[in-house]
C-alpha cells in the first residue's frame, strides 16, 4: 500500500469518529504531512481533543495528553534531571514532550515560562536540559488548543510562540444535520463501549508519514505559484503597495518562516487531492491558517473590529493570482 492510500485510510478512520470538522481534520493531516504544529481554537466540545485522539489511534507512534494549567511546571513537561543515590549521579527523566504525538490542551491557561518550554522542541526537536540537549522523536507533531470563550486567568501567546505554529485555525459548531449524526454516532458508540485509544487500529506507519513528507517535497511548482507565495507573504510587510487603507491596520507581517509554512501547506493540500502540482487555490485554502496568527494587528484595527483574518482576505483579493 502506497503512503496516499495509508493517509487516506487514516482519513477514513478518523472521520469514523469525528463528524462535521472535516476542516479540522484535514489541517491535522496538513501537519502531520509537513512536520508542523497546529494551533485550534474553538469554544468547548468541539471535537478538539478526539480529533488529534484518532489520528493517534491511528498512527503508528505514541501519543500524550497534557492539561495545560497555571500551576504547571517547565520540568512537568520536559522532564528532569534524578539523583540516583545509589549510584551518585544524575539521570535524566524524558517527560510526556517525549512522544510523537502531543496535544497541549488550553495551552493558554500555563505560565510563558511552560509556554515557552515548548520552544525549542518546536522549532529545533530537541529539549535542552542543564548542559545536556535530548532529542524528540523524529515524528513529532504538537497540536495545542485554546477556549476563545473565557480568557480569565489565560497567558495569551507570544508573538515567537504562534509563530512556530505551522497553521492556526479556528473551527465553529457543525451543522444541524451533522450534529444529528454526532448524536447517533455517540449513542453507537457508547453502546459498543467504544474507546479510541483502547482500540487502536493502526492504518498508517512512521515510514510512510516520512515517505509522504518527500513524495509533497517533490510536487511540482511553478516559479510562478512561488512568485505567488513569496507576493503574499512580503505583501504582509509591504501593504502600502496593495491600498492606502491597508497600513493603518497592521503591524507586523509574517516572518519567512510563513513563506516556508504557505509553501508547504499547499503543497499538502494538493497531494491529499490526489494531485502531482500546486495550483494557485491550493495556496489560497490554506493561507488564512498560515497568516492568522502572524499578522499583528495596529490597535486602531482592533478598535474597529478588523482581525487577521479580514485582513488576510483584503490581500489575497489584490495580490495578483497567476
Amino acid at each position: 500500500m502506497s503512503a496516499y492510500d495509508e493517509i487516506k485510510s487514516l482519513e477514513a478512520h478518523v472521520k469514523k469518529h469525528i463528524i462535521g470538522q472535516d476542516k479540522l481534520v484535514n489541517r491535522l493531516l496538513i501537519a502531520l504531512l509537513t512536520g508542523g504544529h497546529l494551533l485550534v481554537e474553538g469554544a468547548p466540545g468541539l471535537a478538539k481533543t478526539k480529533a488529534i485522539r484518532a489520528i493517534s489511534s491511528g498512527l503508528e507512534g505514541d501519543y500524550q495528553r497534557i492539561q495545560f494549567t497555571p500551576d504547571l511546571l517547565p520540568s512537568d513537561l520536559t522532564g528532569s534531571e534524578i539523583y540516583r543515590q545509589k549510584s551518585g549521579t544524575f539521570e535524566f527523566q524524558q517527560g510526556p514532550i517525549f512522544n510523537n504525538i502531543l496535544l497541549a490542551d488550553e495551552i493558554n491557561r500555563a505560565p510563558a515560562k511552560v509556554q515557552s518550554a515548548l520552544l525549542e522542541a518546536m522549532g529545533e526537536g530537541q529539549v535542552s536540559i542543564g548542559r545536556q540537549s535530548y532529542l524528540l522523536p523524529p515524528l513529532f507533531l504538537v497540536m495545542a488548543t485554546q477556549n476563545p470563550i473565557e480568557q480569565d486567568g489565560t497567558y495569551p501567546l507570544p508573538e515567537a510562540q504562534l509563530d512556530r505554529f505551522m497553521l492556526h485555525i479556528s473551527i465553529d459548531y457543525p451543522k444541524a444535520k451533522n450534529e444529528k449524526e454526532i448524536l447517533v454516532l455517540n449513542r453507537q458508540e457508547a453502546i459498543d463501549n467504544i474507546n479510541i485509544e483502547a482500540n487502536r487500529k493502526k492504518v498508517m506507519t512512521q515510514k510512510s508519514v516520512f515517505q509522504a513528507r518527500k513524495d509533497i517535497l517533490n510536487l511540482h511548482m511553478t516559479d510562478a505559484i512561488e512568485d505567488y507565495i513569496v507576493a503574499i507573504v512580503v505583501a504582509t510587510r509591504q501593504c502600502d503597495k496593495y491600498g492606502s487603507d491597508l497600513p493603518r491596520l497592521l503591524r507586523y507581517g509574517a516572518s519567512p518562516r510563513g513563506t516556508i509554512s504557505l509553501d508547504r501547506a499547499a503543497r499538502a493540500n494538493a497531494w491529499l487531492k490526489g494531485r502531482d502540482y500546486v495550483s494557485p487555490e491550493d495556496v489560497q485554502e490554506v493561507a488564512q491558517d498560515v497568516l492568522r496568527h502572524r499578522l499583528l494587528m495596529s490597535y486602531e484595527a482592533q478598535s474597529e473590529g478588523i482581525n487577521s483574518d479580514y485582513f488576510s482576505q483584503l490581500l489575497l483579493e489584490r495580490v495578483a493570482c497567476p
